[in-house]
């Protein structure tokens, strides 16, 4: 009995240490990153790579949630982007850096988003450093968080 109640008091301590510790994730933090140009012989040309803070570094598989602009980017409803700024001051348009936006892979497919909406999600945080067909960030099994209006 004695180990029965032992057992169930370290899972209860471990399901409370693990359940909601999801991080929430400023954009200047997501923002705030150095680069290394490299060049990429697909495009016979030279890109940015970005070198990771240890700060991001230790949030890489973990559960974080972003609030940002959509930009959908995919019929299907699987992918969009959020971004730190609207569509005409975002990434897409020259006016932002490339890691002030994110790719967000849903757990379930939406075709419900439109441009511009302001919304909070949460899934894995992924650190891209390679994949010059993705953004820094992937966000991915991700879900939307609904917030309290202020």
């Amino acid at each position: 009995m004695r180990s029965i109640l032992t057992f169930l008091f370290a899972f209860v301590i471990v399901s409370k240490t693990t359940v909601g510790q999801q991080v929430d994730i400023a954009w200047r933090t997501l923002e705030n990153i150095d680069f290394s140009k490299k060049y990429v012989e697909e495009i016979k040309g030279y890109m940015l790579f970005p070198k990771f803070p240890m700060e991001l570094k230790k949030l890489h598989g973990k559960i974080v949630r972003v609030t940002g602009f959509t930009i959908p980017v995919d019929e299907s409803g699987k992918r969009l982007a959020l971004s730190a700024y609207p569509y005409a001051a975002c990434f897409f348009c020259g006016k932002a850096g490339p890691a002030s936006v994110l790719t967000v892979k849903l757990k379930n497919a939406n075709t419900g988003y439109r441009v511009d909406q302001w919304k909070t999600f949460e899934g894995k945080l992924v650190l891209n450093e390679t994949d010059i067909h993705e953004f820094y960030y992937i966000l991915d099994d991700a879900k939307e968080v609904k917030t309290k209006e202020k």
